[in-house]
């Protein structure tokens, strides 16, 4: 699966390196917790899908690494270059050993099919 992202060769030179720039601490942060930690939970304050994420975790004595950015009135900005950089909407965003497996819904149909208690094993 692609998804389309303008190529650089539609991205006038003067602002490429702004656009390769914003926020990067952001995502090197994210990307150092995925590979540090087989489970990692970005969220926000207030969302409670996030909190239902860390529940469905916290449930089956699955440790994992959360991360928050701001609530509904702040760091909207930094969330944004997230959604951006994994091309996933909404938070939270559920990492398990590196890879996008999505939000709080997401990760309960994984649960309920076992299919994460096999990423994890791998």
């Amino acid at each position: 699966m692609t998804r389309p992202i303008l190529p650089t060769t539609q991205i006038h030179s003067a602002i490429q390196s702004k656009i390769a720039q914003l926020h990067i601490e952001i995502i090197q942060e994210v990307e150092q917790a995925i590979k540090a930690h087989d489970i990692v939970v970005i969220g926000m304050s207030g969302n409670p899908f996030v909190g239902k994420a860390r529940k469905s975790l916290d449930a089956l004595a699955l440790a994992h690494h959360d991360i928050d950015y701001g609530n509904y009135f702040s760091m909207w900005r930094k969330r944004n270059v997230l959604k951006m950089w994994t091309g996933w909407p909404t938070f939270p965003m559920v990492f398990v050993k590196g890879v996008l497996v999505g939000g709080a819904t997401d990760l309960k149909a994984l649960i309920e099919s076992g299919e994460l208690q096999q990423m994890l094993r791998k």
